[in-house]
């Protein structure tokens, strides 16, 4: 059944190889067919492994090492070029197995205790472990490069400058951040633009983390940290902001994020939102399913579309957009670099106690974000929010 899917490529080339000999399969007149992918099948329970599982099958049978391929994120650039025909993988016992699985996603709602166990499921992998491959600022989020040879560290405190001149961050200002991570944007406001900020995280690590960043800045009286839930936060702000964070919301509770943010900014506020986005046309397809990453490295995790901000803010909330701009692209380098430090980290990984098939889930969510970024399958914005009574100029909003 692989086989047979796999004729029916239409862009792109793999030649596969395994134990009972090697094929070729792809479109001879592909743009792309100069080049050809290998993919080395070590163990023939990979094909029933795929067949019953789909491309979850494929990525579980990847991080058990029974095979390989050439180039990571170039496979999955076919995968997503080729969705269509790769969707035949996802049929019959592969939907029921989906099926249950998000019957079990179900379980992982971002209720208030909910967001608390899925945020740590993935941040408290350890701050140690983070500090790998992410930048100094410990910035997990896409970097934005002002040239194509700037390094990770530049384009990531270029990120951070940028989100602040997109707020016309003032001295005067208290800044709201809904989504902590290890504190580098909040650090970065309070010393560059002198403004108050308070920041909230329910990541027990990341507060940890953050708290004693705080304390070593000497930014204590500039900076409050909180460990509390957005829909439990009070105060009226002049800024907010919230750096991919909203992908942690879920579906189900767009509505709620967006009013919370409505309600604690001033009359006259201004918000910016960085977030992941799915394509329109794919939103429902994939909100009603469950992919690697909701299972194995974000449980609970959904990525909105344009039109689903726009239509829960329009719902709920009394805010304008008055920017977006597209960084996905950025991402996808973004995304290379951490993928590029972490599999020349991965002895490190080992000796923090994960094991390898840690390492190659890991290796499989950075490479299949990467792709998806490249073949637009996915991307990141940032958009720009105005209360009605904000009078701030437009060229704040400039990239």
């Amino acid at each position: 059944r692989v086989h047979r899917v796999l004729e029916s490529l239409n862009c792109g080339r793999l030649r596969l190889q395994d134990p009972l000999g090697s094929r070729l399969f792809g479109a001879p007149g592909a743009a792309d067919s100069g080049r050809i992918l290998l993919v080395q099948i070590n163990d023939l329970s990979t094909y029933p492994d795929i067949a019953t599982g789909g491309t979850i099958g494929a990525a579980e049978a990847y991080m058990a090492g029974k095979w390989t391929v050439s180039d990571l994120p170039d496979i999955m650039r076919l995968l997503v070029i080729n969705r269509d025909v790769m969707n035949g993988l996802e049929s019959g016992i592969t939907r029921f197995g989906g099926a249950l699985l998000k019957l079990a996603n179900r379980y992982r709602r971002n209720s208030r205790a909910g967001s608390r166990r899925n945020i740590h499921a993935h941040y408290d992998l350890g701050n140690e472990f983070f500090q790998l491959f992410l930048d100094p600022a410990m910035m997990y989020s896409s970097a934005v490069f002002p040239r194509p040879e700037a390094s990770l560290e530049e384009a990531s405190t270029y990120k951070l400058d940028l989100v602040c001149r997109k707020l016309d961050l003032k001295a005067d200002d208290h800044l709201l951040e809904i989504g902590t991570g290890w504190g580098g944007l909040a650090l970065h406001a309070a010393r560059n633009f002198g403004c108050r900020v308070t920041t909230t995280t329910i990541s027990r690590n990341q507060f940890e983390f953050a708290s004693e960043r705080i304390r070593q800045a000497g930014l204590g009286d500039r900076i409050t940290l909180l460990e509390d839930d957005y829909r439990d936060l009070t105060g009226s702000y002049d800024k907010l902001v919230s750096i991919e964070m909203i992908e942690a919301v879920g579906h189900d509770f767009l509505d709620t994020f967006f009013r919370v943010c409505s309600e604690r900014l001033k009359p006259a506020g201004r918000m910016l939102l960085q977030s992941i986005i799915i394509a329109d046309r794919n939103y429902e397809q994939a909100r009603n399913s469950v992919d690697f990453i909701q299972k194995y490295i974000f449980p609970g995790g959904a990525l909105p579309s344009c039109g689903a901000i726009l239509a829960s803010v329009s719902r709920v909330a009394d805010l304008q957009m008055t920017n977006l701009h597209d960084i996905g692209l950025d991402y996808a380098k973004t995304l290379q670099i951490w993928r590029e430090r972490f599999m020349q980290r991965a002895p490190d990984v080992g000796r923090l106690g994960y094991p390898d098939e840690f390492i190659r889930m890991w290796e499989w969510y950075l490479a299949y974000c990467e792709g998806g970024f490249l073949e637009r399958a996915i991307s990141a914005v940032q958009v720009v929010f105005d209360k009605p009574a904000c009078r701030l100029q437009p060229q704040g909003c400039t990239p």
